[in-house]
């Protein structure tokens, strides 16, 4: 039961960073792909349906972590107390500068939330890149399954270990500009005439960034924690996930070059699907390693509830996911096709 709730978890994770991606890449060109108020009107409207119902699949994911892996939530959210609280407080900045824009309006406030949106999307990406980068190169778990690191230290992935170190802030910077093509790829597909080949050109030109950030951690993961490939050697069908996470990054390009918004978009969503994918399959049966000490870190074996609490629960589980996936296809069927600013919506916020 603990690898089936392990395997519907990485899917949830995925399904947010899926959907809630986009709308963290859309904050982040948001500044400086829309060139007048009416653009990022516009660059709001396309994602205005959506973006809240899309953490709703990280709400459900903390929970479902809480009720499947209790000992894992429990060592994960009073390890990483700060970086949790940071981004708790990035979300509601972010939350706040979409709805107050419309509300209280004027030159100065526009400037004001429109800052507010892209900074915290933008660090909201960087600091999600680095709580991944910290759980693949593992924390310094005692024996009563505790840890704590400081914010920084000395910046090396060893030792005594701070949650920004070279290794993490690399990740960090990969989730940034994936979820940044991710955004335009979204964008491009949503909008109409220039804005959408503005931001196509931009994914297009962020597409090698992203290449030569992915090419180099995955190196630097390999380099630095060589039992991430013993999974791959035990399974070699494993190996899927990686393709499917090479086949979606040269599908952006190609399909960018041919102008097909929507492929473009499908293929920005392989590539993230299969880059989560392959990260979990590479720590499995390991949910937390611990970076002092392998026989301390937390597995599925270890860190589950009860096998009884377990079926029962995934039959409810079951229940609110066919809930909220129906929520999910309803929504995005009515927010179907290109959108487009009006005079008529001027005053309508997005």
């Amino acid at each position: 039961m603990g690898s089936i709730w392990f395997c519907l978890i990485a899917i949830m994770l995925a399904a947010y960073v899926v959907l809630d991606g986009f709308d963290l890449g859309v904050g982040v060109l948001h500044l400086w792909i829309a060139r007048s108020d009416a653009e990022r009107r516009l660059v709001l409207r396309s994602i205005g349906p959506v973006w809240d119902g899309n953490e709703v699949w990280l709400i459900a994911a903390g929970g479902t972590l809480y009720f499947a892996f209790p000992l894992l939530y429990a060592a994960s959210f009073s390890g990483f107390y700060l970086p949790l609280m940071i981004i708790l407080w990035l979300l509601i900045i972010r939350g706040a500068s979409v709805e107050f824009r419309s509300h209280v309006g004027g030159p100065i406030w526009s400037v004001f939330w429109d800052a507010g949106f892209a900074l915290a999307s933008t660090l909201l990406a960087i600091f999600y890149g680095a709580a991944l980068g910290n759980v693949v190169r593992g924390v310094p778990l005692d024996a009563h399954g505790r840890f704590f690191e400081p914010l920084w230290t000395n910046f090396l992935p060893f030792g005594r270990t701070g949650i920004l170190d070279w290794y993490t802030v690399l990740v960090g910077l990969v989730v940034l500009t994936a979820l940044t093509v991710h955004g335009a790829t979204w964008l491009a597909y949503k909008t109409r005439g220039e804005l959408s080949a503005r931001t196509l050109r931009v994914a297009s030109q962020l597409w090698w960034l992203v290449m030569l950030l992915t090419i180099a951690v995955t190196f630097a993961s390999f380099r630095l924690l060589p039992q991430l490939l013993v999974g791959f050697r035990v399974h070699p069908w494993g190996f899927l996930f990686p393709v499917a996470a090479v086949a979606g990054l040269l599908g952006i390009q190609w399909f960018a070059h041919a102008k097909a918004e929507g492929m473009a978009f499908g293929a920005s969503c392989l590539y993230l699907v299969g880059m989560l994918t392959s990260v979990a399959f590479s720590l499995y049966p390991s949910v937390l390693p611990s970076s002092t000490n392998p026989l301390l870190g937390l597995t599925v074996s270890n860190a589950k509830a009860a096998d009884y609490g377990l079926k029962i629960g995934l039959i409810w589980w079951v229940i609110g996911m066919v809930l909220a996936g129906g929520y999910t296809a309803f929504t995005y069927r009515n927010f179907t096709g290109k959108i487009q600013f009006t005079e008529s919506q001027e005053h309508e916020g997005y």
